[in-house]
Formats: C-alpha cells, sequence, structure tokens
C-alpha cells in the first residue's frame, strides 16, 4: 500500500513555468514506477510522463515533449513534474500515479489502468 499526495500546482501565465510534486508514503517508495496523468474538464484523464524506479528511464507524451521533465528523490520518497514552456492547454487536474513493477514500455505505461495508486490531484491553470 502506498498513499500519494500532490502539492504545487496553481495558477501560471503561458510561457511561465510551474513544478508539481507528488509524496509517497508507505511502502518503499523505490520499489515503484511513477506516472503523471492530466485530466481537463469534459475530456478523458490522459498520459503525461512516467518515470522507473531508479530514475534513469523517462518516457513522455509527444504533447509535452521538450517542456516537461520528470524526476524522482527516493531518499525522500518524491516525485516532481517539472511544466516549462507552459501553454492554455495543459490546463488540467494533474495526478500522479504508482506501480510496484518494473517500468514497461511506453505504450504500457501511458495507460492509466496500469497503476495501482493514485492520487487525489492538484490543479495547475495556465493563463494567456
Amino acid at each position: 500500500q502506498v498513499q500519494l499526495v500532490e502539492s504545487g500546482g496553481g495558477l501560471a501565465q503561458a510561457g511561465g513555468s510551474l513544478r508539481v510534486s507528488c509524496a509517497a508514503s508507505g511502502r518503499a517508495f523505490g520499489s515503484f514506477t511513477m506516472g503523471w496523468f492530466r485530466q481537463a474538464p469534459g475530456k478523458e484523464r490522459e498520459f503525461v510522463a512516467a518515470i522507473s524506479r531508479s530514475g534513469a528511464i523517462t518516457f513522455f507524451a509527444d504533447s509535452v515533449k521538450g517542456r516537461f521533465t520528470i524526476s524522482r528523490d527516493n531518499a525522500k520518497n518524491t516525485v516532481y513534474l517539472q511544466m516549462n514552456s507552459l501553454k492554455v492547454e495543459d490546463t488540467a487536474v494533474y495526478y500522479c500515479a504508482a506501480v510496484p513493477r518494473p517500468m514497461l514500455t511506453q505504450g504500457v505505461m501511458s495507460r492509466p489502468n496500469e497503476y495501482d495508486y493514485w492520487g487525489q490531484g492538484t490543479q495547475v491553470t495556465v493563463s494567456s
């Protein structure tokens, strides 16, 4: 069992930056592959990024590639999503997710149902 709590969302202007964090408690954080997803009003939850247990492998959705980075600090039980060059279309609730298995292909890790644990989400709003 692991509990996930996101923080760091808020309001940013287009072109600006935000960093959201996800703190985990419970089982050994280093045993979890971590992902970030987002959901905008009226839309399905979509994959943003994923990071392997060691942090050596990362995947990104095409829509955020080159603008967002994902990282983790296993000593602090925290995963981060640094969002740069924000666009209005990045506005959504951002969720972190965890699964106690090694990283698989991006096609697999981009599916919400691959993850066993979810945080409550944090709102990110980008204004023009």
